[in-house]
């Protein structure tokens, strides 16, 4: 990549900026249908969504042998009180039959079988889902109900089509949902930040453009170099490139408008903005790729994939930012900005600034409010500890109750509770006496169903006693594997619905030791080589994962006292940290570099004042618009979505708000220069001075500034330059 000035002289130049739209045009053109296959290239079949070497998806993958890949079980559930009369009875019956004779049904249908109350029936139907692809089987699933109904029963399909076809409902139109969710809000926000009814129009134009190029490199990925794309990294795409990408805009078209008041010519002032803030942008958007990177650590399917995604998501907001939106403005004129157009002439954030009084008021008495600021956060904490994140049950997983999730309560309450989700056993046939005897002897199996043998491979079906991924369920499987793997030479492997979510638990908690820190320490490395320090990274990803833990603490308790969810995804604090602290960290940047910007002219303390006078107003709205595209993810019917959504959304305010304003700048006003440890800058900052002295965007308040850009002092031609 070119030096900053030779890029910023490129892409704002009075010819040069033609030929960026043109490749831009160029880019759009030859990817607007390659963005539109993305869907289609989707795995939403369980195994996009499992731990790659977990024992239940081996043993997913060797049901291959048994039965086609692409045939799940609708358990058929019926219901009627008292008892079920005979004329009801034969109508079951009946429906059995005819669900036979169905053209989707491959295999045997099993029943009707009577529960022993007499009120229940249960029929399983052997469906076929080309691909396994759950995104036809809410239609499937529909149409096998209209058949199995009979006059005066309820009927329900649940088991594993049965929540295919819930997870179908849910995500269905996700992608249009998302997509217009996160720009009416980021709309909303810009029309109120740029108090402009045109000016929003090129952010927004930028924002679609980098998610159409985005989605085209991320399809070509799927399709030829095996990346896993499932329906919940494609939709936190879509929020996570609006979001971010509208965040670098809101910095660059800031710094963009502050250095209009200082050029007449807008191409000057923007290659100036570009070289004083794309570094900035540069640096966020490499932590938050590298660090989604990390992920690639995970064990699980579905989150090891979202990082690719989503660094591939970055990086195009990146580029889109940095190139299409700065010649965009250029091109447009000061008029983009009516009816605010900012002129030549003193302007911008000044002492009477919301952000420039809060600096004053804290100035006074810093240590007093990081230290206090600190205690609040960490108290805040404390209220992760009511956070369970041990896994949803199919009840628990939905904003609302799914057909299927009603059919699995009325089967819990006429047969075994684990009828309709057995747990499965592969094993070697020449053992298959021994381990059938194993798996039945087995605490908490109720019943064991008749064996399938294909070839030197066999398969056991086992009915738990306890309902599907409870506590008592998931020991049962545990017994399970214990039992059968002390059957010497039989390689038994233990797997089924709850198996699949205990083992999912398992790898969320292996993802989290592993992640985490590399993340920190990728963080921490990233924010050294970009400050040229390191005291200030060490104490700036010390407030971001206190920031984290305050928000994970109050998400935690409005999960369960205001939402009234029974609990959270394993995965969900491993989402909620990559996505605070990688995003979170941003805000920093902002400000820390504009901070060290100032310090080298002002000094740190009196720096840290025009920094947060500064960047204040832009970073709050940049907050706002991150929270607001997250929180569009609690449209979708799904409690791991919704409180992603939240805790993402109010831990971005939390940060914007509390942390990068307040904790932050206290430190840095009571730390002064020794926050540049072991650079050379503490040796240039001087004395602290008065609010009124440092207030920025006039030539009269900048006395040390004045000097530099007469030619006196070092930098003075830069800072010539910038004037």
């Amino acid at each position: 990549m070119p030096s900053g000035r030779s890029w910023a002289a490129w892409v704002a130049g009075h010819r040069s900026k033609y030929l960026v739209l043109l490749a831009w045009l160029v880019v759009l053109v030859g990817t607007a249908s390659l963005a539109g296959k993305l869907s289609g290239a989707e795995k939403n079949d369980a195994s996009a969504w499992l731990p790659g070497r977990a024992e239940s998806t081996q043993v997913l993958d060797g049901l291959s042998k048994f039965q086609s890949p692409d045939v799940v079980d609708a358990v058929v559930v019926y219901e009627h009180r008292p008892v079920l009369s005979p004329s009801q009875r034969a109508g079951i019956s009946r429906a059995a039959a005819a669900l036979s004779r169905e053209p989707r049904v491959d295999g045997q249908v099993a029943g009707p079988f009577w529960s022993r109350d007499g009120q229940a029936a249960q029929v399983t139907v052997p469906v076929r889902l080309p691909g396994n692809d759950w995104s036809i089987a809410g239609n499937v699933v529909s149409h096998l109900e209209s058949i199995a109904r009979v006059d005066g029963v309820s009927v329900h399909v649940t088991g594993p089509a049965g929540s295919a076809a819930a997870s179908s409902e849910a995500f269905k139109g996700i992608d249009n949902t998302l997509l217009y969710s996160a720009a009416a809000v980021v709309i909303a926000i810009l029309l109120v930040t740029y108090r402009s009814p045109v000016l929003w129009v090129l952010p927004v134009l930028s924002a679609g453009v980098a998610l159409a190029t985005a989605e085209a490199l991320i399809y070509l990925l799927a399709r030829y170099a095996g990346l896993v794309v499932n329906a919940m990294s494609a939709g936190i795409l879509t929020v996570l490139v609006f979001g971010a990408a509208t965040d670098y805009a809101l910095l660059l078209v800031a710094r963009y408008r502050e250095e209009l008041r200082r050029h007449d010519d807008r191409h000057a002032a923007m290659q100036v903005a570009l070289h004083r803030a794309g570094p900035a942008i540069l640096a966020s958007a490499s932590t938050v790729a590298v660090g989604l990177l990390c992920l690639l650590a995970a064990e699980t399917n579905s989150t090891r994939g979202l990082g690719p995604v989503a660094a591939v998501g970055i990086s195009a907001g990146f580029l889109a930012m940095v190139t299409l939106l700065p010649a965009l403005l250029v091109t447009a004129g000061r008029w983009v900005f009516w009816p605010f157009r900012p002129v030549p002439g003193p302007g911008g954030p000044t002492a009477h600034g919301v952000w420039a009084r809060a600096g004053e008021r804290m100035s006074r008495y810093p240590r007093r409010v990081w230290v206090g600021t600190a205690l609040v956060l960490a108290a805040m904490a404390v209220g992760a500890v009511n956070l369970n994140a041990n896994g949803l049950t199919d009840k628990q997983s939905y904003v609302g109750t799914p057909d299927a999730v009603i059919g699995e309560a009325v089967l819990a309450r006429h047969f075994p509770a684990g009828a309709g989700q057995p747990v499965l056993v592969i094993a070697d046939a020449a053992k298959l006496t021994q381990v059938r005897a194993a798996l039945a002897s087995t605490p908490g199996v109720a019943s064991v169903a008749p064996p399938m043998v294909k070839g030197a491979g066999a398969l056991l079906q086992g009915t738990l006693s306890w309902p599907p991924d409870s506590p008592g369920a998931f020991r049962a499987v545990d017994a399970v594997r214990s039992s059968v793997h002390a059957v010497a030479g039989a390689h038994a492997r233990v797997g089924g619905l709850t198996a699949t979510n205990l083992d999912v638990r398992r790898a969320a908690q292996h993802d989290r030791n592993i992640v985490i820190p590399v993340v920190l320490v990728v963080v921490l490395v990233i924010l050294a080589l970009l400050l040229r320090a390191l005291l200030a990274p060490v104490l700036l990803v010390a407030t971001v994962v206190l920031s984290f833990g305050a928000a994970m603490g109050v998400s935690a308790l409005v999960f369960r006292w205001v939402f009234g969810f029974a609990g959270a995804d394993p995965a969900l604090p491993l989402f909620v940290f990559i996505f605070l602290v990688a995003l979170g960290i941003d805000y920093n940047i902002f400000l820390m570099t504009r901070v060290q910007e100032e310090s080298r002219v002002l000094g740190t303390r009196r720096g840290s004042l025009v920094g947060l006078a500064t960047t204040g107003g832009v970073i709050t709205s940049a907050g706002l618009v991150l929270a607001g595209t997250f929180a569009v993810l609690g449209t979708l019917p799904l409690t791991t979505f919704t409180e992603i959504g939240f805790a993402v959304a109010f831990g971005v305010l939390l940060d914007t708000m509390v942390v990068r304003s307040v904790l932050v700048t206290a430190l840095n006003l009571d730390v002064g220069a020794r926050i540049w440890w072991p650079s050379r800058l503490g040796a240039l900052s001087g004395p602290a001075a008065p609010m009124a002295e440092v207030a920025p965007g006039t030539a009269r308040l900048y006395p040390a500034r004045r000097k530099l850009a007469a030619g006196s002092g070092p930098g003075g031609g830069e800072d010539r330059r910038r004037q």
